[in-house]
């Protein structure tokens, strides 16, 4: 199920940047959640919050003093994941996402091709990574952009690019 929520955050996220939104929401599970930090640390996206369905005033969340209120059986179903989407020259940072893995057909590369798509070649369905392009690794230590991946020595299930 888990290649599924990423194929809905993928979806939501471009529709979401298309849409000029500053926050947008996005069910909080651990697959959107490791997806969203790594758009983060990529510089996609400029923050991400949980908080529950109402979204979270903007001023704590910039300044970092939100405070999450306790995660119960009662309010855990209307958890959400917040984004701060990202815009330069009232263009959008994050202005598209593709998805390689689909529920059907998952798409793993090993670290040889890994690095052949790092440099811009194609290795199997996946093309080489033009500049600004980034491509999002699951490995077993987390969800890793490329490079990421490549210092660390580590293959994986490939999710999808954003440009």
């Amino acid at each position: 199920m888990g290649i599924q929520h990423i194929a809905h955050t993928c979806s939501h996220l471009q529709n979401a940047s298309r849409a000029r939104l500053g926050l947008t929401s996005i069910a909080n599970n651990k697959y959107n959640l490791r997806l969203a930090l790594a758009l983060h640390r990529a510089g996609f996206i400029s923050s991400v919050t949980r908080a529950g369905p109402t979204p979270p005033d903007t001023n704590t969340v910039l300044t970092g003093a939100h405070v999450e209120e306790a995660v119960t059986s009662a309010n855990v179903a209307t958890r959400r994941l917040w984004l701060g989407l990202k815009y330069w020259n009232n263009e959008p940072v994050l202005s598209k996402l593709k998805l390689y893995s689909k529920p059907s057909r998952l798409v793993t590369l090993t670290l040889s091709d890994l690095e052949k798509v790092a440099r811009g070649f194609p290795a199997g369905p996946v093309k080489g990574l033009a500049m600004g392009e980034c491509l999002f690794v699951s490995t077993d230590r987390g969800i890793l952009e490329v490079r990421e991946a490549l210092d660390k020595k580590v293959g994986g299930l490939i999710l999808c690019t954003a440009s």
